[in-house]
């Protein structure tokens, strides 16, 4: 036995703890020789005195880094046993195995101290109560600390030595490979290929993730990835998928390294984690290293879609990917008092609301007012600058038609080929295979038939993709000639209704920036609409109020209507002279009959004869109308005013006719079941 005169009997009457480590897996399988040498100092706790029954060895942080306690069960058993007053003495082959970070390391030498353990390296034994062997120990883990950081440091120096040259293997992504030479090329397989071209192509036209995974799904179309082994696998597309494949820069020829940070965790409350950075800040950028697939400035533009296409309000400050809502100006639409984008509400009407400061401060709303007259305002704004462009759509809108369902077509066949293949190599499988050998054949013969039937499903799915272009390649020759005249008519097709609101703020995105809006008290909101390229115009729209005394001009409507109501005016013709000299209610832009008979009943006027109940030959009135279709005659009228239903009053009777043919049914029909948006009538005939 080897005696000592720092080890005393209280010692030898507690565990002995052997604290074995290896950084990582790599080491724990290379390098044996240090791995003995560390289960060897079980005998060293031996020769010092302690019984074979009082030696724990700890070896359950293999394969573990030291730089911090996390996710090392055995070092937080080995502090626990410690704090407890169980343990004597605590082995390992020298300090750099308990931790390389010296927070970790004082902590232990201070509970070690406290409790009376000693500490016991391969060349000699420490005690952490007395200011020697804290001082030796300290510095040793002080130069562990420092050791680490310096062999990080020679390696990263030489990783990026290589990585500046581009000369760094880094793993590739589906489509490209090494060559034996070590050279990167492009998959030799075409599908591949001609997939990944597809999904870049199809966003740029799509301008959504989501949008082109479900294009993928709807057309039976397969994406490669690969597998464990880096073999190419075909499967269904995926948003995750399709959004890694958009975001690699290798697909542009480039070689980057330094695209993410290691996010600490410093600040209370801020996880760690990996942290993405913009392009901007990348470590190491080389430009054409590998064979492209699409142009650098293809990706930069594709990468500022994708991020412009987040919902973040408040973090990110981007405008959304268009949606199917009402609201035209969603995601470009922002505050002029606090300077954050305003949110869109759905509800009893549509909003735009500002709620920036009241969700983190709990502050009162900056404001709030309806949609529809501010996205009027900005549609004939964006009509009258675009106005001058003369559009021209057909013949671009027909060729990308064309081109995209011929590459649809192509990547169909490459994938019937592909599947035809593995069917071919299936069956020379099954027939080259003994037939005694039972257990062989039948499972080669299961593969055969599940080959056959995969291909059996393609060609289906093949035969009705083609039928559908075909039949979506039959335009109309009425919508052909309506295409040729888009660049005159898009407005008409537009207030028609036949674009959706999905394509409606496409549109708009394409020249608006982004929208201001400050509500002033008087009644109105000015408007700042900012134009691609940094110019900017002006507008003043009326928005709602709470009531019709809030109007600003509230008292010189009412005092007019009075006067032509005693005049023995009737209200439509008050309702029209009203919104001639340009005024309006409180929650519409206009003046509507209900309005002009409430100041008439406050007033106490009786009401005129109703001559809406006459019968007046080869025309229908709005009361007949609304008796024929079941609704509502306050419908009609308020359509009529607010220029959803264009037709002329009629001098002689003071009264809005309607030709008394089954057609003017048939499309008031359609405009109440919403098929259409807008009537004409003029001439006695709807157009």
């Amino acid at each position: 036995m080897i005696s000592s005169d720092l080890i005393q009997s209280h010692h030898r009457q507690r565990q002995a703890l052997i604290y074995i480590r290896q950084s990582t897996p790599g080491q724990v399988h290379n390098h044996a020789e240090s791995l003995r040498l560390q289960y060897a100092l079980r005998e060293r706790a031996l020769e010092y005195g302690w019984p074979a029954e009082a030696i724990e060895v700890i070896d359950s942080d293999l394969g573990r880094t030291g730089r911090s306690t996390e996710g090392r069960p055995g070092f937080l058993k080995m502090v626990q046993q410690v704090s407890l007053g169980r343990v004597g003495i605590i082995f390992a082959f020298d300090v750099t195995r308990f931790a390389r970070n010296c927070s970790d390391w004082y902590q232990l030498l201070d509970l070690c101290g406290y409790r009376s353990c000693l500490v016991g390296d391969q060349e000699s034994l420490y005690d952490p109560a007395t200011i020697n062997g804290r001082l030796i120990l300290g510095l040793k883990g002080l130069i562990s600390e420092l050791e680490l950081h310096t062999i990080r440091s020679r390696l990263n120096a030489g990783l990026l030595n290589k990585a500046r040259r581009g000369e760094l293997a880094l793993r590739l992504p589906i489509g490209l490979e090494r060559d034996e030479l070590g050279r990167v090329v492009k998959h030799p397989n075409r599908e591949v290929q001609d997939r990944l071209k597809l999904i870049f192509s199809t966003f740029q036209r799509l301008r959504s993730v989501r949008r082109v995974t479900q294009y993928f799904h709807d057309n039976d179309l397969l994406i490669p990835r690969c597998d464990v082994w880096g073999d190419v696998v075909w499967k269904p597309s995926s948003v995750s998928a399709i959004g890694s494949t958009l975001s690699n820069p290798a697909y542009a020829g480039c070689f980057v390294y330094g695209r993410t940070r290691v996010r600490t965790g410093l600040t209370p409350g801020q996880p760690e984690g990996t942290q993405r950075l913009p392009i901007d800040q990348w470590k190491i950028r080389i430009p054409d290293c590998y064979p492209a697939y699409i142009s650098w400035e293809t990706y930069v533009t594709i990468q500022g879609m994708i991020h412009d296409n987040y919902n973040a309000f408040r973090e990110r400050g981007t405008r959304g990917v268009v949606r199917e809502g009402k609201a035209l100006l969603q995601g470009i639409v922002y505050c002029a008092i606090c300077g954050r984008q305003m949110r869109v509400h759905y509800g009893s009407g549509t909003h735009y609301v500002c709620h920036s400061i009241k969700d983190q401060y709990q502050a009162p709303a900056c404001q709030r007012m309806s949609s529809e007259p501010i996205d009027r305002a900005a549609a004939a704004a964006f009509w009258e600058v675009l106005q001058p462009a003369q559009l021209d759509l057909w013949d671009k809108a027909q060729a990308s038609i064309a081109a995209e369902q011929t590459e649809r077509q192509r990547n169909h066949e490459q994938q019937l080929e592909r599947l035809r293949y593995q069917a071919k190599l299936a069956q020379r499988q099954h027939e080259r295979t003994d037939p005694d050998n039972r257990l062989v054949a039948a499972e080669l013969e299961k593969r055969w038939e599940d080959a056959l039937r995969q291909l059996k499903q393609a060609e289906e799915r093949a035969a009705s993709n083609a039928d559908r272009l075909g039949e979506a390649s039959v335009i109309p020759e009425e919508l052909r000639v309506l295409w040729k005249k888009a660049g005159d008519q898009l407005p008409d097709l537009w207030r028609l209704g036949r674009l959706s609101h999905a394509q409606q703020k496409a549109l708009l995105r394409c020249l608006i920036d982004k929208v201001v809006l400050e509500r002033s008290p008087a009644a109105t909101c000015q408007i700042r609409i900012v134009w691609k390229g940094g110019e900017s115009t002006r507008d003043e729209v009326p928005v709602t109020v709470a009531g019709r005394k809030q109007l600003p001009f509230s008292q010189e409507m009412e005092k007019a209507v009075v006067r032509y109501a005693r005049q023995g005016k009737t209200d439509d013709w008050i309702a029209r002279e009203m919104n001639r000299l340009g005024y309006r209610s409180a929650l519409r832009p206009f003046v509507p009959l209900s309005l002009i008979r409430t100041i008439r009943r406050e007033h106490q006027i009786p009401m005129p004869q109703q001559r809406g109940t006459r019968t007046i030959p080869g025309y229908y009135t709005p009361r007949q109308i609304a008796r024929r279709l079941k609704i509502p005659v306050s419908w009609i009228e308020v359509r009529i005013l607010d220029g959803t239903i264009h037709l002329e009053l009629d001098e002689t009777w003071q009264l809005f006719l309607f030709p008394s043919t089954p057609g003017t049914l048939k499309e008031f029909r359609k405009l109440r079941d919403g098929k259409v948006t807008q009537l004409w009538f003029q001439g006695g005939a709807s157009r």
